[in-house]
């Protein structure tokens, strides 16, 4: 499965694509949406180091002919989605050449290259659908305990990936503020719920694939195919309400508690460039068998990936006394309990057409010791034993002007570092309906090319 694009010898020509820790080294080439500061001329870019190259300008040279060029000329990758592993790989394989050390195309790119700092970001593609799965059995299980103590891992977890369906217009990128949401809150002991500002905001670290071509309806996709549609990953923060979440979600689920926003990091990372961190998966023993459209003989060699996932909170207060974010957790991709093809052969196995640019999240990645937690639900036990921070101050949930940062990356011997940079977001008041929420104070968000550690 690898490829010359791999190799973890392969340098660039850029010297901020070498620096130790870079996110975005030759083995990378993640793929985003930007346009310069000041400007609404988004196109599609690729970061390499600390600069965007820009694929349009390329294009314009006559550079890179091994995809259509409406495919990358528009404002969106969702043309380039459908267009399937083929297009992707023969593009991935032509950027890698012209990016590396003695490249004769250095002096044709080298005008078509952005500073990132220099250009703004969106979401990458036109997300149709959002999904938001269940995959970390460990998450599931603690926050099982807190709802339902006797009974925390319902029947049906271990034999579906269980999932609900999102909503996509309220998908922002990485750096977009949000107003603290309002609801109803039912407190125990009353007698009817009050409506106000959620005072159990939380945050929920996830990753989250883009689909490639997808399927028509009625025709599911088998689990040996399914990865043909998997484009990539980025980071995804599923901002929750649990509050409000504890009141409206039986029996339907999330509603309110989740719609009003979730952050996705602006750049995705392709699933070929992920293939040197791929690993076994599976199942404890005497869990159920698989049913037959989700087992593969293929997921027992490589069906997971050695994702490493942080979380960081930078408070206000923090910021004031010129501290660092202070480190909340870690945890691992390669410990889910269902892997990205399971998810994608489930959620077509019924007939569901899934398209270009929908959005498919894993669900808070939590790993199986308790500081591994994915959120702060299960962190402080519910808000039953509060996070004590460097400085003193303690958080059962987020607080106004809290910035949350979600940081991956891939390390290992043999490999070239893979990152993901960071999906950034910061709390504001919550707004009166019909009023816009007040601006955030000023905080340094990090820059997407820096070290994810």
């Amino acid at each position: 499965m690898r490829n010359e694009t791999h190799d973890p010898a392969l340098r660039s020509w850029l010297v901020s694509a070498n620096a130790p820790g870079c996110d975005f080294p030759m083995q990378n080439l993640p793929f985003g949406v930007f346009a310069p500061q000041g400007s609404d001329d988004w196109r599609i870019g690729v970061a390499i180091g600390e600069a965007v190259l820009d694929l349009r300008a390329a294009l314009q040279r006559g550079l890179f002919c091994a995809v259509p060029g409406p495919a990358l000329a528009g404002a969106s990758l969702n043309a380039f989605l459908a267009l399937g592993p083929p297009s992707w790989s023969q593009l991935r394989a032509e950027l890698s050449r012209a990016l590396r050390a003695g490249s004769g195309l250095q002096r044709q790119l080298e005008p078509c290259l952005l500073a990132q700092q220099a250009v703004r970001m969106r979401v990458p593609a036109r997300v149709g659908d959002y999904t938001d799965f269940f995959t970390s059995i460990h998450h599931a299980t603690r926050v099982g305990q807190l709802l339902r103590p006797d009974n925390p891992l319902l029947p049906n977890y271990k034999w579906l990936p269980i999932a609900y369906h999102g909503r996509a217009s309220s998908i922002v990128v990485s750096g977009t503020d949000l107003a603290r949401p309002c609801g109803q809150v039912a407190s125990r002991g009353a007698a009817e719920p009050s409506f106000g500002p959620s005072r159990r905001l939380d945050y929920e670290l996830e990753l989250a694939a883009y689909v490639g071509p997808g399927n028509a309806l009625g025709r599911a996709i088998p689990i040996d195919r399914a990865e043909e549609h998997v484009f990539g990953l980025c980071l995804l923060n599923d901002w929750s309400a649990r509050d409000l979440q504890a009141w409206e979600y039986q029996p339907l689920g999330p509603f309110l508690a989740k719609s009003f926003a979730t952050s996705v990091s602006p750049w995705i990372v392709t699933l070929e460039a992920l293939e040197p961190y791929r690993c076994p998966w599976s199942r404890p023993a005497g869990d159920p068998p698989l049913l037959a459209y989700l087992d593969d003989p293929a997921l027992g060699e490589r069906g997971a990936i050695d994702i490493q996932l942080g979380v960081w909170l930078r408070t206000p207060r923090l910021v004031a006394q010129g501290r660092p974010a202070a480190l909340l957790s870690k945890s691992n991709y390669r410990d889910a309990y269902w892997c990205l093809a399971q998810m994608l052969a489930h959620h077509t196995v019924a007939g569901c057409n899934l398209r270009p640019g929908d959005l498919l999240a894993t669900g808070t990645q939590s790993g199986p010791l308790p500081e591994e937690a994915g959120c702060l639900l299960e962190l402080t036990q519910g808000g039953k034993n509060p996070i004590i921070l460097a400085d003193g101050e303690e958080r059962r949930f987020l607080e106004d002007g809290d910035q949350v940062i979600l940081r991956a990356w891939c390390e290992a011997p043999g490999a070239g570092r893979i990152g993901f940079g960071s999906c950034v977001g910061t709390v504001l008041a919550a707004c009166e309906p019909g009023n816009a929420p007040a601006k955030a104070p000023a905080q340094q968000t990090p820059s997407y090319g820096r070290n994810c550690q």
